[in-house]
């Protein structure tokens, strides 16, 4: 016997919370706008630039992080941040970017790494060191800005040329409002913004856009199949003949990265929360969203074929 989350005669009145969703969904656009304006993204060392160290002990010590940041402060870095990774025994060192170029950077990872060893000798290791430049880091927000704006507009056209404008409307409202909602994640929880979260916030808008084309060929097949009904019921029609789709989707993935979010360490976790988060603004922008732009742009049954093919489409009233 298979088993069926969504049953097969599933009638869910999607569309009799649409003005409720669309109040709830500029709410939280408009709320996660002020979040990244009023606190601001806590960027990783790919876009703030500086030295970021990851320190690991072994299992016989604990470092004090107090004593290790007062050692660290006296060699006159600037500030330093430490935080733990993943365990009490792996540290994250950060220091604001140094003067004099590389050179300088390459000289301030000495330091702290002969002060780390001049203190625990050989129980400390060093596993990672990444060291960027201002302008490298300038540079990389741009073009992570620029990458995700026309990500976002090139699949507007897309959706456009291969539905009409009115879709390509509601798919760019949707992803607007999903990644909205991640950045205002991100700012809200402070979690460090770096490139693999740009990844993230990119195959968020992969997915969210997949699962809006599923509900948007079902919306046009149904347009040209149904005649004389009402737009609304149509689009509930739509929503729930693919909503077993689109929860088996979401359902596997999320337990994929539910596993991850647990078990993956520390180095994913930014993207992994940011993905399981995705996943769920996502399913929720394309019933949500992209379905009732649809009634605000008055789509019908003539979106998509004249008049003269009227007499050729099946007329059923529901």
């Amino acid at each position: 016997m298979l088993l069926k989350l969504v049953p097969d005669n599933t009638n869910i009145d999607f569309l009799r919370l649409k003005y409720l969703a669309t109040a709830l969904s500029v709410a939280l656009v408009v709320g996660s706008i002020l979040l990244v304006a009023l606190r601001g993204l806590n960027f990783g060392i790919d876009f703030a630039g500086g030295i970021m160290m990851e320190v690991g002990f072994s299992q016989s010590v604990t470092p004090d992080l107090d004593d290790m940041r007062e050692d660290l402060n006296r060699l006159g870095l600037g500030d330093v941040s430490l935080q733990e990774f993943g365990s009490k025994q792996q540290i994250a060192v950060r220091l604001a970017q140094q003067p004099g170029g590389e050179a300088g950077q390459q000289k301030a990872v000495v330091a702290v790494q002969d002060t780390l060893r001049k203190t625990y000798g050989d129980d400390v290791s060093f596993r990672r060191v990444e060291t960027v430049g201002g302008k490298v880091s300038g540079d990389l927000i741009q073009q992570a800005g620029l990458a995700i704006g026309l990500a976002m507009l090139g699949i507007a056209i897309y959706i456009w040329f291969r539905f009409e404008w009115q879709f390509g409307v509601g798919a760019l409202l949707s992803l607007v409002h999903d990644v909205a909602l991640t950045m205002g994640f991100f700012a809200l929880t402070q979690m460090e913004f770096s490139l693999s979260s740009v990844a993230a916030v990119l195959t968020i808008v992969g997915y969210s856009l997949n699962d809006t084309i599923v509900v948007y060929d079902r919306i046009r097949e149904n347009l040209r199949k149904y005649r004389k009904m009402d737009i609304e019921p149509l689009l509930n029609l739509s929503v729930n003949e693919t909503l077993a789709r689109t929860i088996m989707t979401s359902v596997t993935m999320a337990l994929s990265l539910v596993a991850l979010l647990i078990w993956g360490g520390e180095v994913i976790r930014g993207f992994t929360a940011a993905m399981l988060l995705g996943v769920l603004i996502g399913t929720y922008s394309s019933i949500y969203i992209a379905a009732p732009m649809l009634v605000w742009m008055r789509v019908g049954p003539a979106t998509f074929i004249g008049k003269d093919d009227e007499s050729k489409a099946e007329k059923v009233a529901s």
